[in-house]
């Protein structure tokens, strides 16, 4: 009922605008004519200046229509007209004289011939073609929002239902404590009696935090699959319309559709978008935004209730959610889906990896120690970026190789292998990146070498991946003076090796100054103790991230801090130049292996490192790994020779 009172508001103007064209048309359709007078008619006919006439005989009586000349500023111009005369004898028999007497051309009309049908035809066809243009256009105005929504029925809900989801549990790895949260929902969903039974409410909404592409949205289809419900899902900027008021009607219209379907899970994405917090925005507490946010704090916990309706949102910003969105009785629980750790990443691996064929030398282990930070959704574009490579290089398997690359792909762009580098400027590279391995090698607390390159990518001239040798949660001021040390690696083999430095460095020293000024403004690791200096907390109005650190402290602090760290840049800096000048031959060992294959692995460097050579590596050829049996028999052999050899000692 409501739909047709809409249709019918917006079909009000089009009405009337039809309404109008109904009386403009006859007077269109007349044209440049206009009527004159009989008399008229003769006197003009009698100047000469009619040039030809159509003659109609009706019923009653005559119509005359035709064109004269007439003189408008000067100059002639042609003028239709049309008059009528009496139906009698003698009056066409005096016009036609008169015509003929002033070699006027007759045309001569039968109304009979003219026909009914098409009178009718001409007169209903203006009518006809608005009917049908107005009709096409409300038909694609109304499929142009993809067939969810009319383009009139501005306040309908734009959530998109999708019944019998086929993603369950076993699609999201990596997510262990993150699914047992969400599985009481699914056991409310299939048997809510037993939940009643025990006097037990389940939450109300369950907001889903963390960084982009951590499986947010998977864990929360995954949830309505597993208990087989409708699941809505829509964006929050999707509610939030230029007109006042749409909104907080597809608020309405969203919980009113998911009533009918209950029980059932509705999923908002990014629900930052819609729930900021209030007062914040510039048009006080009466903008769009506002509004639509009060309706769904209305309808998650107001004085109507929504059995069977389970709200789930995800955000990567929860720290400006209005808080009577957080409260108890709406977003009941929020659940922290971080950035996988090594052991999830393997899982996730292994999951994107069902349909894909892989060399027997792929471990997904070694490939989660080599991708710290990153997201379920940036490992499956690794992994599709290593089949795209494979099918470039025209393999049969994919090979770590292209995992590698696909790796640098995502993390830095593709090779950039047309840009030439002159032989010093390669050198320098080369030599350059072996200083940060070697301290990676040596140093404890160092980050591990897990590829070293000389290809340019993006704007480096090199690349160089490190990351720690056990994932933790905390780093310890040893550690962070051993990653400062890494950095500074670089710079330290350009000095000794080359007596120069170049800009190569500049990001290397500005990730070590950020890191030393940590230490000391917040972490308290210098000699000016356990004081936090620096403060980040910004108005919400303004945007967090844009407002300027506030620094409370004197001049004399921060000359202080200053001062410490130089200090600790200084320590660092020194360690990493004695770590090289005792490894020069190792590092000239890995710098020219560089120069020559352009690109080492973790493996290979740390052979260089122990023993001077390079490592073998499969080719992702099929007919290698079928040649590799008699290699692992080989091995059998060996190994039972040293067993013989043992008992013989014995």
């Amino acid at each position: 009922m409501n739909n047709k009172k809409g249709l019918l508001k917006s079909l009000l103007p089009w009405l009337i605008l039809l309404a109008g064209l109904s009386i403009m048309i006859p007077f269109l359709n007349q044209g440049n004519s206009h009527e004159i007078k009989y008399n008229e008619f003769v006197k003009v006919v009698q100047d000469e200046k009619v040039q030809s006439v159509k003659i109609t005989p009706s019923s009653l009586v005559i119509d005359v229509d035709g064109v004269y000349t007439k003189k408008v500023d000067g100059q002639k111009k042609e003028v239709s007209f049309s008059t009528t005369i009496p139906k009698t004898d003698s009056e066409l028999d005096s016009l036609i004289n008169l015509l003929d007497e002033k070699n006027v051309q007759i045309t001569m009309i039968d109304q009979n011939d003219r026909g009914i049908f098409m009178e009718i035809v001409m007169t209903l066809l203006p009518y006809v073609l608005i009917i049908g243009a107005m009709f096409f256009l409300v038909r694609m105005m109304s499929n142009g929002a993809g067939g969810n929504a009319k383009a009139f029925e501005f306040g309908n809900s734009r959530a998109k239902l999708e019944k019998n989801s086929k993603t369950r549990f076993s699609d999201v790895a990596g997510m262990d404590e993150e699914k047992e949260e969400v599985k009481e929902l699914v056991d409310f969903l299939k048997t809510p009696k037993k939940f009643s039974d025990m006097g037990a409410k389940i939450p109300r909404g369950v907001l889903l935090v963390g960084p982009p592409g951590t499986g947010k949205t998977l864990l929360a289809r995954a949830v309505a699959g597993e208990a087989n419900v409708p699941f809505y899902s829509i964006s929050g900027s999707e509610f939030v319309e230029m007109f006042v008021g749409v909104g907080a009607g597809r608020v309405r219209d969203m919980f009113k559709k998911a009533k009918q379907t209950a029980p059932c899970i509705i999923f908002i994405d990014e629900i930052d978008a819609v729930g900021r917090q209030r007062g914040t925005g510039m048009g006080g507490g009466h903008d769009e935004r506002e509004q639509t946010l009060n309706q769904l704090l209305v309808e998650m916990d107001g004085f109507s209730g929504n059995e069977g309706i389970i709200v789930l949102a995800a955000t990567n910003r929860a720290d400006v959610l209005d808080p009577a969105l957080l409260r108890p009785g709406r977003f009941d629980r929020q659940i922290q889906v971080a950035n996988p750790d090594k052991a999830a990443r393997a899982k996730i691996l292994a999951v994107h990896a069902r349909n894909k064929k892989f060399t027997p030398d792929v471990n997904f282990e070694n490939i989660a120690q080599r991708t710290p930070g990153f997201s379920g959704a940036e490992l499956s574009n690794v992994l599709n970026e290593a089949a795209l490579l494979a099918v470039r290089q025209n393999h049969d398997l994919i090979t770590m190789a292209d995992i590698d690359e696909a790796v640098d792909r995502v993390m830095g762009g593709p090779a950039k292998k047309s840009r030439k580098y002159t032989e010093k400027e390669r050198r320098l590279v080369a030599y350059h990146e072996a200083g940060h391995a070697v301290i990676g090698l040596t140093l404890e607390d160092a980050n591990k070498v897990q590829k070293v390159t000389i290809v340019p990518r993006g704007q480096a001239g090199g690349y160089n991946l490190m990351t720690p040798k056990e994932e933790t949660y905390f780093q310890t001021k040893s550690q962070l003076k051993a990653t400062i040390a890494g950095f500074m690696g670089g710079r330290v083999a350009e000095e000794i090796f080359f007596g120069d430095v170049s800009s190569g460095a500049h990001n290397d020293i500005e990730q070590a100054t950020r890191i030393a000024r940590m230490m000391v403004t917040e972490l308290g690791m210098s000699e000016l103790g356990p004081i936090q200096y620096d403060s980040e907390n910004g108005q919400v109005f303004l945007g967090r991230d844009y407002t300027q650190r506030s620094n409370t402290h004197s001049g004399q602090i921060a000359y202080e801090i200053d001062v410490q760290v130089r200090k600790l840049i200084d320590e660092c800096y020194n360690q990493a130049k004695e770590i090289i000048e005792e490894n020069r031959d190792k590092l000239s060992c890995i710098a020219e292996a560089l120069l020559e294959y352009e690109t080492l692995a973790g493996e290979d460097i740390e052979s260089l490192f122990n023993t001077g050579k390079m490592l073998e590596h499969h080719n992702g050829t099929i007919d290698e790994t079928k040649t590799e049996e008699p290699v692992e028999t080989e091995k059998k052999e060996s190994l039972d020779d040293a067993d013989d050899l043992l008992d013989e000692m014995k």
